[in-house]
């Protein structure tokens, strides 16, 4: 029961990390249409990533391997 209840945290914090990459994809077009500073556009660019990377890790442990 607690390995369900485990799973399922995890699953809600892999949407919501989804949700902020998401949110993250549209502020930064639109500062880039908006010609925002470089730099500011490449500090949302780096958090973006970084949720990439945690949302990656994250799903490795929701989504079980299937190749074992």
């Amino acid at each position: 029961m607690e390995d369900d209840q485990d799973s399922a945290e995890l699953r809600v914090r892999l949407a919501r990390l989804q949700l902020e990459h998401d949110d993250y994809h549209t502020a930064i077009e639109a500062m880039v249409a908006q010609n925002c500073d470089p730099l500011k556009v490449q500090r949302m660019k780096k958090k973006k990533l970084r949720l990439k990377d945690e949302i990656i890790k994250l799903s490795s442990h929701v989504i079980p391997d299937i190749t074992a």
